[in-house]
């Protein structure tokens, strides 16, 4: 690895350190400052990071994370949106992700049998939560990670969650059954004639046939996408981020976590967007250093290694950069939360965990040429 990305690795692991024990339960710190809160999806993404890094601090945070969520599981299985208040729930995709990063960590410590009940129960939830008794999960909008996002009926980000730990579980045929699902033409799934990418969202004949950053790249590191379709979306993504910067839209050598953005004259924009999601920010298109870091990370599984080092490179530059809110230790790497598509500008808090940890998974992925974990 060159010098500015191993620079990049030791503040990252700096900021985890620090984040490793916060003010609920000893539990990590969604951020340095902005966000004492132990939020359940940031904390099991952030896993990732933990895993591959090799440290043993990290690695025990995560246990605890772990078996906090066992404990504050529901009576039907579902897990809390707060890893320390069992009765903050209904989130969509704090469950799979439980069931996701618990496979991982089970394969990564040896540790087959951890958390076996929670798992069964987790488990039992996820198989409830389907609209018409097959695969493919439902939601309410605004319960994934994009809380300022509608997401209606069945949405990708989480789907790709199922497919993942469907499949990190041994679930072989279940796995099978759900990306048959997806990827049934004709309008039944996630496809969209004539676009390689799949659909944020679709619910009998309503769709929204934007480009969901996230949920793509785990369709391609859960290979719901095959290897060449993979290809194909990061061609499309790639080339649509071209025409994005030369139009204005797009500062970044890095793409959106969503888009085109949702404009105020579209059938689809909500009146509080004016607020909280104006096009290119926050969900509605802001670039995400974790969303990115999944991205490099399914540059590597679909064999674009030489694009996957560029788009470290642009991601390492950028965990550089400090919205300075708080103040920072002299020469620290701000690892915000995110970044206006515009301009580029740090919008979010500084020091993000999950920031961070997919900074960290990114360049481990680039290094070992392998999508790791999956």
């Amino acid at each position: 690895m060159d010098p500015a990305t191993e620079a990049a690795r030791a503040a990252a692991l700096a900021v985890l350190l620090h984040n490793a024990s916060g003010p609920y339960l000893g539990l990590p710190r969604t951020a340095g400052w902005g966000y004492p809160e132990p939020y359940t999806r940031d904390l099991l993404i952030a896993g990732l990071g933990s895993l591959v890094s090799g440290n043993a601090e990290l690695v025990q945070a995560l246990r605890r994370v772990l078996q906090t969520l066992a404990r504050n599981q529901s009576p039907r299985g579902q897990m809390p949106s707060l890893v320390h208040d069992a009765e903050n729930r209904g989130a969509s995709d704090t469950t799979p992700l439980f069931l996701l990063v618990l496979a991982m960590f089970r394969k990564a410590t040896g540790d087959p049998g951890f958390l076996e009940e929670a798992g069964a129960r987790a488990l039992t939830w996820m198989d409830y939560q389907t609209t018409d008794d097959r695969e493919l999960i439902g939601q309410q909008p605004t319960s994934d990670w994009r809380d300022e996002h509608w997401v209606l009926g069945h949405g990708l980000f989480v789907n790709t969650l199922v497919h993942g730990y469907l499949r990190l579980l041994g679930l072989d045929g279940r796995a099978e059954a759900l990306g048959r699902a997806a990827n049934e033409e004709g309008g039944g799934g996630f496809t969209t004639p004539g676009q390689p990418t799949y659909a944020v969202w679709y619910y009998k004949v309503l769709r929204d046939k934007r480009c969901d950053l996230l949920g793509n790249s785990l369709a391609i590191l859960t290979g719901m996408a095959d290897r060449a379709r993979a290809r194909e979306m990061v061609a499309w993504i790639e080339a649509h981020c071209e025409s994005l910067r030369a139009a204005g839209d797009l500062a970044l050598e890095l793409p959106p976590c969503f888009f085109p953005f949702v404009e105020p004259s579209d059938p689809d924009w909500h009146p509080r967007y004016e607020a909280f999601n104006l096009p290119g920010h926050y969900h509605n298109g802001g670039v995400w250093p974790f969303v990115c870091g999944f991205y490099i990370a399914a540059l590597v599984a679909a064999g674009e290694q030489e694009l996957a080092v560029r788009r470290l490179a642009a991601l390492t530059a950028l965990v550089q950069v400090a919205r300075n809110v708080h103040p920072l230790p002299k020469g620290a790497y701000g690892f915000n939360e995110w970044f206006r598509a515009q301009d580029g500008a740090p919008s979010g808090e500084d020091w993000q965990t999950w920031s961070a940890s997919m900074y960290l998974y990114a360049a481990a992925c680039v290094e070992s040429g392998t999508a790791m974990l999956f």
